[in-house]
């Protein structure tokens, strides 16, 4: 049982409006791609996960805090008797180890997720002992990109190779479990201790202000913003994508929500930011029925129902 989906990060979130809204420099566009493609492969090892038929919890994407440290765990599974902790990479291309370190194919040092994975055990390890858990952890790092080769990976470390992967889950779902209401309160306590990360104040987090960032509808299926307004629907010129008025604006909403969470919303502001494409008087009527409406004529703005 999955009792805590992956779910995009609010950091992610922001990197693909500014990516489509704004300018990234080539730093930043690499710093992006890795976090899309960490997060497409944390949701194909899910949507692995998801078809196990043992008894089990998975817990996707945890965050905790210990010791003012900070760490997080792509994939928890817990069964009777142990944990199984996964750090799940999506790397791509050719990688090798050498003198015990990590290098990529041009023969640069890479962060070795070997010490990623050694740092959050031992971390998650401090959380049993503070929680009175005595469950032991199995740890790996699972490799999911089939087009990702590693060159002389050592034997005896806990590495998943891509080809390995479907072995491994067999493994995982053969393992004896039954679960009782002690594994649950387990499970439920570790969701309650995970700690939301505010992208706000994160250093590489580019800097960005309403009136720099293009304006306009967005695709809800290719993000551009190739989109126009034909009556009710929205129509996106590079992909074909097509869907109501008010689905595109509600995005919208929820785009300006996310990158400026301390604007009101008001009924210019949204106007402004689907770039005048839909009618003041429709944008109205939207946010009316999705919001509640505070403050009287020109002071009027919206806030989530509650």
């Amino acid at each position: 049982m999955n009792l805590k989906p992956l779910k995009e990060s609010k950091k992610l979130k922001i990197y693909h409006s500014l990516n489509v809204r704004g300018e990234l420099n080539s730093d930043q566009k690499l710093y992006y791609q890795n976090l899309k493609a960490g997060y497409e492969g944390e949701l194909y090892f899910q949507s692995l996960t998801d078809q196990l038929q043992c008894e089990c919890y998975v817990l996707n994407d945890l965050r905790f805090e210990i010791g003012n440290t900070l760490f997080q765990i792509d994939s928890m599974i817990l069964f009777q008797n142990i944990f199984n902790m996964n750090e799940v990479k999506n790397f791509y291309g050719d990688y090798y180890y050498d003198g015990g370190k990590f290098y990529d194919a041009n023969g640069k040092e890479r962060n070795d997720p070997l010490v990623q994975l050694t740092r959050c055990e031992s971390s998650f390890r401090q959380l049993q002992l503070k929680l009175g858990c005595k469950l032991p952890v199995e740890a790996n790092v699972v490799h999911v990109n089939p087009q990702f080769t590693l060159y002389q990976a050592p034997r005896n470390k806990p590495i998943i190779l891509p080809t390995q992967v479907p072995r491994y889950l067999q493994r995982l779902d053969n393992t004896p479990s039954r679960l009782n209401g002690y594994h649950k309160k387990l499970a439920e306590k570790l969701i309650s201790l995970h700690v939301e990360e505010s992208p706000y104040n994160d250093k590489m987090m580019p800097l960005y202000e309403f009136g720099s960032l293009r304006k306009g509808l967005s695709c809800g299926i290719c993000r551009s913003l190739s989109v126009s307004v034909d009556g009710q629907r929205c129509i996106c010129g590079l992909c074909g994508h097509e869907e109501k008025v008010e689905l595109a604006v509600l995005r919208g909403v929820t785009e300006l929500q996310l990158l400026f969470p301390d604007l009101k919303i008001t009924t210019n502001l949204v106007y402004e930011w689907c770039g005048d494409a839909v009618s003041k008087k429709t944008i109205f009527r939207i946010l009316l029925r999705n919001f509640d409406i505070v403050g009287d004529r020109r002071w009027t703005y919206f806030v989530q129902i509650k």
